[in-house]
């Protein structure tokens, strides 16, 4: 919403991966860094032979775990760190899925981010109570397809509304 204050969630889109009683946990989809696959491949030491996507940069997953990387992506595959999300949609964190993806070999839709958004339990509902989030259903093609500079948009078309028209200020019926 308009009056979040956080930096790190301002006019941002965030996918939940996961939520449970113990919390929450989601990937900002919305804020590419100044880091593109080659450079952050070449950290790894991992040879990009797949050119096409050398260019394309590493998002901004969240403020947990910067150091870490997190690869969304469909289909799920058989990784070795891997947790089903919905549908063919998974989440994986192990290097093998990184391998794949430098020689071209690995899930056909991905998106690679540093970081991750996390909740306790309880304080993702505190914030949404609060009017903080809207909510929509996910689709891949805001997930994958979409420009970066783009989601926000296509996320409130989804509910019919523009980010420009809402308020900052909450109310409740």
């Amino acid at each position: 919403m308009p009056a979040m204050t956080d930096p790190h969630f301002v006019k941002s889109v965030t996918y939940i991966c996961e939520h449970n009683d113990t919390g929450a946990m989601g990937i900002v989809i919305n804020r590419p860094i100044e880091l593109n696959l080659e450079a952050l491949f070449a950290q790894l030491n991992l040879d990009i032979s797949e050119q096409k996507i050398a260019s394309q940069a590493a998002q901004f997953g969240g403020p947990v775990q910067i150091e870490r990387g997190f690869i969304l992506h469909q289909p799920a595959g058989s990784w070795d760190s891997t947790i089903a999300i919905h549908g063919d949609t998974a989440l994986t964190i192990s290097k093998d899925i990184l391998e794949a993806v430098a020689n071209g070999t690995g899930p056909e839709k991905f998106l690679i981010a540093l970081g991750f958004a996390g909740w306790s339990a309880g304080q993702l509902e505190e914030e949404m109570s609060k009017n903080a989030w809207l909510t929509v259903e996910a689709t891949d093609d805001i997930i994958f397809n979409i420009p970066n500079n783009e989601k926000l948009s296509a996320a409130m078309n989804l509910l019919g509304v523009d980010y420009a028209s809402l308020s900052e200020v909450a109310g409740h019926a």
